[in-house]
Formats: C-alpha cells, structure tokens, sequence
C-alpha cells in the first residue's frame, strides 16, 4: 500500500509506530509535519524508522494551499493513496486543563480548526488521489473518545467530537468513490500529546485498573494494527466507525471489581 503518514512528533507517537509497522510490513510511506521546528524534528525522527520514507514533506494543515501543494507532491511520486493517517491535533493551553469555562474563542477555534476540520480539508484535498486507490482507499483519524466529558481535556475534546462527526460525514459524501472514513479511539498514550495536556495523569494513571485487557500508556504499537487494517482492503466494508483500541475501557460502565479468587473445594 501506499501510504500518507501525518504526524510524527516523536517516536513515542502513535504515527511512528503505524510508520514503523506499515514498514515492517513493506508499505511505501510518506510523512508530513507543519514546517519550521516540527519538520525539522520529523525528519530526525524519520531516520529512526526500519527504512527511508518516499519523501518527508512539510504541511500547514490549516493552509489550504500547503495541502494542495502536499497533494501536487505526493502526485510525483505514486499515482494514487491507498490509506491517509490524520493524526493531527493541536490546543492552546488556555484550552485545557480545567479551563473550559474560560477559554476565549480564538483558542477554541484553533482547536477546532487544526483538531477537527483538519481532517474535512486534508482528506477532501487528498480525494482524487484515494479516489484511485485499485481495491478502495482507507483514511484514518485518531481520537479520543468524545462521547463524553473528561477531566482537563476541554475544548480538545469538544474538537475531537468534530472529527468523529466530520469523518461520519466524510464517509457518507466519500463512499462512492471507495473512500472509507474511519477513526480510532485509542487509550490515553503518554506521548509528547498526551503529557502536554495539564492534568493528564487523571486519566492516564487508573486507566489499566479499569480496562478488561490492562493498559501500556508507553505501548504505541497496539494502534498500529488496528489503524493498517482500517487502511487496507480487508476492511472494505468498514466506513463512518469509531474502533475502539483501550484495552476495553469503553465497555465498562464502573469501575472492575478486584477479580476474586479461586474457589476453594
């Protein structure tokens, strides 16, 4: 397949290790990052991986002519997409932390923009390219569950329940061009993201005591199968869905009970 991997701010980040996977699996991969500071550190963090990507190229996703410009790019190097990772989010810090009563809208709207419709402007830029994917295209967004409130998430989260919707939407307005729309909600990860949030450690520490299956908040890797599969032709059925990847969390409507012992005869 072919790739277009956004994102990679470290190498504790989720889009690292679906680049890493995506890799090991012998996907052609290319990266974006925001020019300036941000690309600078992609392209470091890019020499880390199992091979050289097809290029690194440098992306304002809240420039649309910086997305036409990565499109023309990527154009020159494959002649379709076969899966888009949009894993882009962005909030002041006015905007987190307990501070959502407060937080003036030019701070809401630069949530919204670069965490929310971002993913509307870069798969609609992107539309011709997946829309020659052979076997159909796969975009991908990562999320945290915004079906609820969560302790110092915010606005962030109020950004995260325009991407759930906007990929709904996508995926409807997309499908008859084979273009599957889907997003993930994985675990909170302590990545660069994550442990900028103020308050973080509120969700991120009793996480694994609550999740069926336990919780790795360093592991990355357990997103990059699900995200690969969502990418790929075998889930060509699949389109508009939140797939949840939080070792179970999601399902469990209070707190586990300690699991009893074993029965003695």
């Amino acid at each position: 397949m072919n790739l277009l991997i956004t994102g990679i701010t470290t190498q504790s980040s989720i889009a690292y290790a679906i680049a890493e996977e995506a890799m090991n699996q012998g996907h052609e991969v290319i990266l974006t990052n925001p020019p300036g500071r941000a690309f600078s550190i992609c392209e470091r963090i890019a020499k880390r991986l199992p091979k050289e990507p097809v290029a690194v190229l440098p992306m304002d996703v809240t420039d649309p002519a910086q997305i036409a410009a990565t499109v023309k790019a990527v154009g020159e190097h494959w002649d379709h997409v076969d899966g888009l990772l949009h894993a882009i989010a962005y909030a002041p810090e006015s905007a987190l932390g307990g501070n959502f009563l407060n937080t003036e809208w030019e701070d809401v709207s630069k949530a919204i923009h670069i965490s929310g419709y971002s993913l509307a402007a870069l798969t609609v830029g992107m539309r011709d390219l997946l829309a020659k994917a052979p076997e159909g295209a796969g975009v991908v967004s990562l999320t945290f569950d915004a079906s609820v409130a969560w302790p110092v998430y915010d606005w962030m989260g109020s950004a995260k329940a325009v991407l759930e919707n906007s990929a709904r939407y996508l995926a409807r307005d997309l499908g008859p061009d084979g273009i599957r729309v889907n997003t993930i909600s994985a675990g909170p990860i302590k990545s660069l993201a994550g442990g900028s949030i103020p308050g973080f450690s509120q969700i991120a520490d009793s996480w694994a005591d609550n999740s069926p299956l336990g919780w790795d908040t360093k592991d990355t890797t357990v997103v990059a199968g699900p995200a690969l599969f969502l990418m790929s032709p075998a889930a060509r059925a699949v389109t508009g869905t939140v797939m949840h990847v939080d070792g179970g969390y999601h399902a469990m409507g209070a707190p586990l009970a300690p699991t009893p012992g074993p029965v003695s005869a």
